[in-house]
């Protein structure tokens, strides 16, 4: 419940923040154009969200027979957890990982990297395959769309202000121009920074929440706790082998773990919570 309130006081965060820059910049018809773009893109996207990125990491759908302990242990799961039977995945990488996809439980899927299959045993499989199940169950894919769409706006609009501040779109007399086109540029620089950092708070908060109902689907929280210290050690030891499919910034929050350790920038806005911290709460669930 706590972390629920949580996202809840986030994503209001986000929408008073889609509020302020359109209030600061003096009326509502820009931003209601620019919402109504977003929504639109994040709209198809989430749509497809499910064929879009299991394309994009060329995932292949397996059954019972090419996949026996992996799909039989997403059925077990899904039957204790009282959801339909999502479509199982493989994808073809040495990076030991999983996530999961979907708009919503009856259109869901569940993948899984070649890498985590040989990292892995069959329980601790099991309690990473259980947190998956729970973003299903919770369906925190429809909350970082919505999260992502409020963020994308404010991004659209930020660079809008910054190139018409620029090219003196906001100017007026001499000294009220000079400090509006400031204020104007501060605004563009802070206002997706801002938004960036409350869209990655939500994702935080939704992988403590999975790991507690993963914890609870699967009754082993030891495992789960075993596979993410695992899974944190392979991901920073991760040495890309020739024809591994590379994961991406855009979608590195659908990770257990976060993909791109020691690879990109943006790990100083964090995806994911620490993993020492995940792994502490599960040992206090036992």
């Amino acid at each position: 419940m706590g972390n629920m309130l949580k996202t809840t006081l986030l994503l209001a965060s986000l929408t008073g923040l889609l509020v302020i820059v359109g209030q600061l910049l003096g009326g509502t018809s820009g931003m209601i154009i620019a919402f109504i773009f977003a929504i639109i893109m994040n709209f198809g996207s989430y749509w497809y969200s499910d064929k879009i990125v299991l394309k994009m990491y060329r995932a292949q759908e397996v059954t019972a027979a090419e996949a026996p302990q992996l799909y039989g242990i997403v059925q077990k799961l899904a039957m204790r957890a009282d959801l339909p039977m999502p479509k199982v995945y493989i994808v073809n990488t040495s990076m030991p990982n999983a996530f999961a996809t979907g708009r919503d439980p009856q259109h869901a899927a569940v993948a899984a990297t070649t890498g985590i299959l040989d990292l892995l045993d069959a329980e601790e499989l099991e309690g990473v395959l259980a947190h998956e199940l729970a973003h299903v169950k919770h369906r925190d894919t429809l909350i970082s769309a919505v999260a992502a769409t409020i963020a994308g706006v404010i991004t659209m609009i930020a660079t809008w202000v910054k190139w018409a501040a620029i090219f003196g779109g906001f100017g007026g007399r001499d000294s009220e121009g000079g400090g509006n086109i400031i204020g104007f540029l501060a605004l563009a620089i802070v206002a997706p920074i801002a938004a960036t950092v409350i869209q990655l708070a939500i994702s935080r908060s939704r992988e403590f929440s999975a790991d507690e109902e993963g914890a609870r689907i699967s009754q082993k929280p030891w495992a789960l706790a075993s596979a993410l210290e695992k899974l944190e050690y392979g991901s920073k030891n991760y040495r890309p082998r020739r024809n591994d499919v590379q994961a991406s910034e855009t979608t590195a929050h659908m990770f257990i773990v976060n993909p791109l350790k020691g690879h990109s920038l943006m790990n100083l806005f964090r995806t994911h919570p620490t993993t020492e911290e995940r792994i502490r709460r599960l040992h206090a669930m036992q």
